[in-house]
């Protein structure tokens, strides 16, 4: 596979035919958004900055977006997305998973606001789980790992940080949504499926393209 693209477009049009796209390396052979595009279009602050695109993507309705494997950013396809939550996710809710010791405390603490404030800026959410201060960002960081790693949330966007006179003031901060609010705002239908058959789903399909290499790696992520 070879592709090079230099619009926001022309990526969708990659999203969409191949399904999973991580942002840097993950499957040998296998493309992603930095092996797609001009390193010098990433971080120039323009339409052509893939560092721009990748949560317009999730905005937009294109694709799922967040740390969902080996805590690298994906962008997964709304097609594929429901095959690949099921395979990673879990039917149980998030509160009846904390009960059985399968979530930590701080997740689910954070899940809870995500999920009654869907968009929630990262600063306004640490704040909100009280896990402002300096020694608890690796404890913050790993709850929200945590979470994108079973596609209990993804990342819905970016926030601007503004001053109060409404002028750009800091650097922009990501927004989380929980995955059942964000599929439903955007239309994505659950799919009534085993786990086995939505896993064998998706290595037919990647096998439709990728190679065998490629497959194999597929095969170790979806275990």
């Amino acid at each position: 596979m070879d592709y090079k693209v230099k619009t926001y477009e022309d990526a969708v049009k990659i999203i969409n035919e191949i399904g999973f796209l991580p942002l840097a390396s993950l499957v040998p052979e296998y493309p992603s958004l930095n092996s797609i595009t001009s390193k010098e279009s990433w971080h120039t602050d323009t339409e052509y900055d893939p560092w721009i695109w990748r949560t317009k993507f999730s905005t937009d309705g294109v694709a799922g977006y967040g740390k969902f494997i080996q805590k690298k950013s994906i962008l997964i396809s709304r097609d594929l997305l429901p095959y690949v939550k099921k395979v990673l996710g879990y039917n149980e809710f998030v509160e009846d998973r904390y009960l059985k010791g399968n979530v930590s405390r701080e997740a689910l603490s954070i899940y809870k606001i995500i999920d009654e404030e869907a968009g929630i800026d990262t600063r306004v959410l640490r704040k909100k789980a009280g896990l402002q201060d300096k020694e608890n960002k690796k404890v913050f960081d790993h709850a929200l790992q945590e979470l994108q790693g079973t596609m209990d949330i993804v990342i819905s966007g970016i926030k601007e940080q503004k001053d109060e006179n409404g002028e750009k003031n800091g650097w922009n901060s990501t927004a989380f949504e929980t995955y059942e609010s964000w599929s439903s705002r955007n239309g994505i239908q659950e799919i009534i499926m085993k786990r086995e058959e939505a896993k064998d789903y998706l290595l037919q399909f990647f096998a439709q393209f990728a190679s065998p290499v490629s497959v194999k790696k597929f095969k170790k992520i979806f275990k």
